[in-house]
């Protein structure tokens, strides 16, 4: 099947990344929209840093401070936000929650979900780098600061997807963050929670190197929003048509072979479903 044409990729039926080369990812990645954007921001950011060139010691700190602070903030958002069970109970956050991470946790490999919302990412990542960038270099430190990011950003949404891709990386780094990226997606969510950087995971302790560490988690797809927790909160199911969403036709109290018990008055499946 033929890589989608540029801008439309998400239209195309391949957008598994279990089922792509590297060389179709590639593609895809740099024809997508929001990396597009991310790397229209970054260079016009840079532009203006070069045109406001002011200090270069207190740019260069500012662009220091955004490499840390990128995965860091990337750390307590993805544990604390992202994991935490309070977006999916209310119908004014189900949705955002659904999009941005429960669907990526139910099927890993679609590309569709993978990448972070454009209108999500941009204003996250400029709200807080920017901000920094100028305290450090002034409005010459925010571009800088903004357009490494930019770069940051790029690199660990490549990364990502790496880590999902059929593909085994040659390089040792690659490899590793793949091996504890998918401990994260396959054995237990509780843990593993950076992309490229491990250093806050070990710092607070939600470091671990192999499955046999902790134990096999139950809520590794579903992130906690079980069949009982869909009766009391039913947002997130209705919105994925009452089954897991992950393109199985099953219902959250299913495991990934269909097995398991169904709760008391579990969601009604919609008519003709399994």
């Amino acid at each position: 099947m033929a890589v989608s044409a540029p801008f439309s990729f998400l239209k195309n039926r391949k957008h598994q990344l279990d089922r792509m080369t590297l060389g179709d990812l590639v593609y895809s990645f740099f024809t997508y929209y929001a990396v597009i954007a991310y790397i229209t921001v970054g260079i016009v950011s840079l532009v203006f840093a070069v045109k406001w060139f002011d200090n270069p010691l207190r740019m260069l700190l500012a662009m220091l401070a955004a490499s840390v602070a990128f995965p860091f903030g990337w750390y307590l958002v993805h544990r604390n936000i992202l994991h935490a069970r309070w977006l999916y109970k209310s119908p004014l956050t189900a949705s955002t929650w659904k999009r941005i991470h429960f669907d990526h946790h139910q099927d890993p490999n679609d590309l569709r979900v993978l990448f972070g919302a454009l209108a999500n990412v941009l204003p996250t990542v400029g709200g807080v780098i920017a901000p920094i960038g100028y305290l450090i270099g002034g409005k010459a430190g925010a571009a800088a600061a903004l357009g490494w990011a930019m770069v940051i950003t790029c690199f660990y949404e490549f990364c990502h997807c790496i880590q999902h891709l059929n593909y085994t990386p040659k390089l040792g780094f690659l490899k590793e963050i793949k091996r504890l990226h998918l401990s994260h997606h396959f054995h237990n969510e509780q843990g593993n929670f950076g992309i490229t950087n491990y250093f806050w995971d070990r710092l607070f302790g939600t470091y671990y190197s192999k499955a046999a560490e902790l134990p096999k988690s139950p809520t590794v797809f579903n992130l906690g929003y079980t069949a009982e927790e869909a009766k009391r909160y039913p947002w997130v199911d209705r919105l994925s048509g009452g089954t897991r969403g992950d393109g199985h036709p099953k219902r959250f109290w299913q495991g990934k072979d269909g097995q398991g018990t169904q709760p008391e008055e579990a969601p009604a499946s919609p008519e003709g479903s399994p």
